[in-house]
């Protein structure tokens, strides 16, 4: 997907630090890019620019950063104790700090969320900047649009949900001048995704299921605006625009909590995976590794993958958190198939703990290249729950709060939430199953941090591998790296990691 003739002579700062080339590129003459000389006038250019704003995807879910870097960090799951990836879990993450490299990626590093997203954005900010002059059918340029400033928004939202205050860069840089940026304010940064999103809303988008995979619907950019709005305590937009999800009627929970990851459903668990990152087996397209890490040792394709490396667990302490009646509990197990067709104990073989339980969110036992389908990044249970949370925090916890709750819970097989609870009470608990639904889905970390819990819960979340675990106010958000603040002189540190 990526454009292989858009070249410079020099990368210019953010370009540089989109791209993760280092600072000692600065010394040379910066000349024009292709960009601005030959592209971006016909609808095939068009096309193929808004392809390189979804290949920044890839770095994100490839790696996958995106998932395994917050998640790594809460108290759900945690990664075989290598030196480098257990970084995020033992809190040892440092402005200067990076795991080795993947085909140009740094995986699970905070540094690849960075550098991803601001690719995204650059290239996003150039189909905004030129496609309006573009030679095509208008309908359609108009959907590009749409496109190019939702995923815009995305990046946006990974950067302020990791890094805080970021930079909040809307044009394209031509000039060295230019590249050069200070941070915004989160606030400030909250402004342009909800800008970015009405600008998309309006965009003609098409709804589930007239989407093509993989691109957002209409429905989709509530959802994200949704989402967006509740780590903003803006719970009144949260709320308006979750709840116009849920009455479109384009989406809904599937019966079965099962067929949400099943790699025999793909098609149909796309009424509830409003927008997910389309896994392309099919080189050079795109893929991601989750289903190898989570499976066990040496699998071979009997449940898991055709191969995979038991590189990531969940915690006991989570997996006995579930009713043993609630069926979410079947996507996590203790046992698996082995070559010979006998179920075995994790414990039997794994090399780091006895006590590991394994994912089975990621299993697809048949692809040759070790992926599934896709990796759900904005579902409709999360929308039901964003609805429950933010009617709670307005309203208190009213009947509607109530209700949306209530969907999740009837579909995991649980009674309904006890009646009676007071506010604070009613939040916690739709925190507590935000963390049973959406587990190793790159979620539950953010939940922890927006709502300041993390210090708290965290440090519980131990076993025999990591038995301390000593976060720090300063993690609520990560530093940001130092490669990006050697090349550009206008960024500065986050205040808690000078």
């Amino acid at each position: 997907m990526k454009l292989s003739k858009i070249t410079f002579k020099k990368f210019l700062p953010l370009v540089a630090l989109a791209l993760g080339t280092g600072s000692c590129q600065l010394e040379e003459e910066v000349y024009s890019s292709i960009f601005v000389e030959s592209f971006y006038k016909t609808a095939s250019d068009s096309e193929k620019g808004l392809l390189s704003v979804y290949d920044a995807l890839g770095g994100l879910y490839g790696g996958p950063a995106a998932t395994m870097v917050p998640d790594f960090s809460a108290d759900q799951i945690y990664p075989r104790g290598v030196v480098g990836r257990n970084s995020l879990t033992l809190f040892t993450v440092e402005p200067t700090y990076t795991v080795q490299k993947s085909a140009g990626r740094t995986n699970e590093s905070p540094q690849q969320l960075w550098i991803s997203s601001y690719n995204g954005i650059e290239r996003a900010n150039w189909i905004i900047t030129k496609v309006p002059d573009a030679t095509m059918d208008e309908t359609r340029k108009k959907q590009i649009l749409g496109e190019a400033y939702f995923l815009r928004a995305f990046y946006f939202w990974t950067l302020t949900k990791n890094f805080g205050d970021v930079v909040v860069k809307t044009k394209p840089s031509v000039t060295e001048t230019e590249a050069y940026a200070p941070k915004s304010a989160a606030a400030d940064v909250y402004k342009q995704i909800y800008s970015d999103l009405d600008e998309a809303g309006q965009a003609g988008l098409v709804s589930y299921p007239a989407n093509e995979k993989g691109r957002p619907s209409k429905e989709a950019v509530d959802a994200l605006y949704a989402k967006a709005a509740l780590y903003n305590q803006d719970w009144a937009k949260a709320l308006e625009k979750a709840e116009a999800v849920i009455k479109s009627g384009k989406y809904g929970l599937m019966p079965n909590v099962m067929d949400v990851f099943s790699y025999l459903k793909e098609d149909e668990a796309r009424q509830e995976n409003i927008w997910a990152y389309e896994a392309d087996p099919i080189t050079p397209g795109n893929g991601h590794q989750l289903t190898s890490l989570a499976g066990p040792v040496g699998s071979a394709g009997v449940e898991y993958a055709k191969t995979s490396y038991g590189s990531m667990f969940a915690y006991m302490s989570f997996f006995n958190s579930f009713d043993p009646k609630d069926k979410r509990r079947q996507l996590l197990d203790t046992t698996f198939i082995d070559k010979s067709g006998k179920w075995v104990p994790q414990k039997s073989i794994t090399p780091i703990t006895t006590d590991a339980v394994l994912i089975k969110k990621y299993q697809d036992p048949v692809s040759s290249t070790g992926l599934i389908p896709n990796i759900p990044i904005l579902r409709m249970a999360d929308i039901y729950l964003i609805a429950a949370e933010a009617e709670a925090r307005l309203n208190g916890p009213s009947a509607k709060a109530y209700e949306y709750i209530n969907a999740v819970r009837t579909r995991a097989g649980l009674a309904d939430l006890a009646k009676g609870l007071t506010k604070d009470a009613f939040v916690d608990a739709v925190i507590q199953e935000r963390s049973w639904e959406l587990f190793a889905e790159g979620d539950r970390w953010y939940d922890l941090t927006r709502t300041d819990k993390f210090l708290n819960v965290v440090p519980k979340a131990v076993n025999s591998v990591y038995p301390s675990r000593p976060a720090q106010a300063k993690n609520k958000f990560f530093p940001i790296p130092q490669d990006e603040i050697n090349a550009n002189p206008q960024l500065e540190q986050n205040p808690a990691w000078r």
